[in-house]
């Protein structure tokens, strides 16, 4: 766990917007960290191509990264050849590595060396969704109230991951690459892809994304983008029950970003350190066809409460984070409205 403060700062970074496809809400907040590392990226529609991109990138060793990521890594998957020709999975890797190339060329990298985790939700003109990541932010998508996993988290304890680890000369220690990064693939963090002999995709830790692709139905009612912050305080079922706790209350989807970090947070720094972190949380609304106020009502009208569901508005203890097997603009997001270009 990082360094705490003696307070947290709650002070919420709150965004919302649609287009005729999908509703999103963000927010991000400090927390008990010293500083905000955590970046997001909200385009419900980017430049007139009827795709819609969320991301959310959690920094470590500096906000640099996760920020440079932030304000660029769209532009290098949509811009690209490959995107205009259809090739969305190839887009996605090539933007994700091509990012890293931009970070290694920037010189600022050689003074104030940080990195950061990634994973992006796109959805094309034909309703196509395409998850891409590295390292432990997470998406999942609430299909007729289930979670489902869109994304894998990547650690060093992985049996593909330690594979290619020690292949590149290092080395798992404690759960860490080195004994000190605990995340196998990132953007950034130089200093673990140093083998000039081997590619990108090789290196101890890479930023070569995983890629999911998912055709969307009418089943499908939401997606939850977030950083660990979120996901070491609640597994995937228990983020999906939140959400539809907070519509069925008649929330917001901003204001339910916002209460889920409140119920995330940790109560005290002695905790071991769950609920300590920077969070961003991104809940993007698919409305396959409806109305804004159509799909909230659909949401509230087809939620049942059970013991299961965490109640909305209470607090719990922390507890360790679970990969399900069920299947105001600050400086560190960017937010685009519908149709315009960043």
């Amino acid at each position: 766990m990082g360094q705490t403060l003696s307070e947290p700062v709650t002070e919420k970074h709150t965004t919302q917007g649609k287009d005729g496809r999908v509703m999103y809400g963000a927010s991000g907040m400090q927390g008990w960290r010293f500083t905000m590392e955590d970046a997001h990226t909200t385009i419900p529609e980017y430049k007139d191509t009827k795709t819609s991109f969320f991301a959310v990138f959690d920094g470590h060793g500096g906000s640099e990264v996760a920020k440079y990521s932030g304000e660029h890594l769209h532009h290098r998957i949509m811009d690209a050849d490959a995107f205009r020709q259809n090739k969305v999975r190839e887009a996605l890797i090539q933007g994700y590595l091509g990012i890293d190339e931009d970070l290694r060329a920037d010189p600022l990298q050689d003074r104030v060396p940080s990195g950061c985790t990634a994973v992006s939700a796109l959805i094309t003109s034909d309703n196509v969704l395409y998850v891409a990541n590295v390292g432990d932010s997470r998406a999942v998508l609430c299909v007729d109230g289930h979670a489902i996993a869109l994304s894998e988290d990547h650690k060093p304890t992985n049996d593909k991951e330690t594979k290619r680890i020690q292949n590149a000369g290092g080395h798992v220690e404690c759960g860490r690459v080195n004994g000190n990064l605990a995340l196998s693939r990132a953007l950034g963090d130089f200093e673990f892809k140093q083998r000039t002999d081997l590619s990108a995709e090789e290196q101890a830790v890479t930023a070569d994304p995983d890629v999911t692709q998912h055709k969307l139905t009418s089943k499908d009612d939401f997606i939850i983008v977030a950083c660990d912050g979120i996901w070491d305080c609640m597994t995937n079922q228990e983020a999906v029950n939140f959400v539809r706790a907070g519509l069925s209350n008649k929330k917001d989807l901003g204001e339910i970003c916002e209460t889920m970090m409140d119920h995330c947070l940790a109560s005290e720094t002695d905790i071991g350190g769950y609920g300590c972190d920077n969070m961003t949380v991104i809940i993007v609304a698919l409305l396959h066809g409806k109305s804004s106020q159509e799909w909230y009502d659909a949401m509230a009208s087809g939620f049942v409460k059970t013991s299961a569901v965490v109640a909305f508005e209470g607090k719990k203890e922390p507890e360790e984070s679970a990969q399900d097997s069920t299947q105001t603009t600050q400086p560190n997001s960017t937010d685009t409205e519908p149709s315009a270009a960043t």
